[in-house]
């Protein structure tokens, strides 16, 4: 486990071990996974919906569904888009192998409580284990901090040509949005980042996508400052 990864999990640790975490009495939200291949009933160690595992067409799935679960259920605590303030566990950091997935699916499941106070709700029961793995994958790729600042200017200038609909090369812009993507580190050490980029060149397709595009740079440019 790298330097920074395991100084990840000891924060996180004493950050769940020090607080009492807002979930009052928010009821948790039904995550739909209903297009995610079964898993069993018996929980698992290890993700099952990593693309070297399931392939990428699930992969992606996993991470749009987990990203609904996520924010739903769990940001209210480890932040949106899983960037923390610094009070819960900035889960980005979890390490994308085994024993990442161990120390979060024990906690997913069964919550933490100490002193008597539940300071994480045991969500397992409630959610079940096709979201749990579904949040997993949409933490476990998200953009390490930092990642996207190299490009932040010319993010901005396609936002700027993609929202006035000033494109000359569709397919140029497009192709240099993946390259950029390729470039982009997860805070896990998963190969490939659920990025702003990524996100963008995925979603052009003519004109009538633009603005689409457009407002996932600008949401990634905004959570970036």
């Amino acid at each position: 486990m790298s330097k920074r990864n395991t100084l990840g999990l000891a924060l996180a640790g004493a950050a769940m071990a020090g607080m009492v975490w807002a979930h009052g009495d928010v009821a948790p939200q039904p995550v739909n996974t209903d297009a995610l291949p079964d898993v069993g009933e018996e929980w698992l160690t290890e993700n099952p919906y990593r693309a070297d595992a399931a392939g990428e067409e699930v992969w992606e799935k996993a991470i749009d569904i987990g990203s609904s679960g996520f924010n739903q259920n769990c940001a209210r605590c480890h932040g949106l888009g899983a960037v923390s303030g610094g009070l819960a566990p900035d889960l980005r950091y979890l390490e994308a192998e085994e024993y990442g997935d161990e120390w979060f699916i024990e906690r997913f499941r069964h919550g933490m409580t100490q002193n008597g106070i539940t300071k994480m709700p045991a969500f397992g029961d409630l959610l079940g284990q096709k979201a749990a793995w579904a949040i997993r994958t949409y933490v476990e790729t998200r953009p390490d901090d930092g990642a996207l600042d190299d490009h932040a200017d010319r993010l901005k200038e396609i936002r700027d040509m993609l929202e006035s609909g000033d494109i000359a090369d569709e397919a140029a812009i497009k192709a240099e949005l993946a390259s950029m993507a390729e470039g982009v580190e997860t805070g896990s050490g998963a190969p490939i980042a659920d990025s702003a980029p990524r996100r963008a060149a995925m979603q052009l397709d003519g004109p009538d996508s633009y603005k689409t595009a457009a407002e996932t740079l600008t949401l990634s440019l905004s959570a970036a400052h």
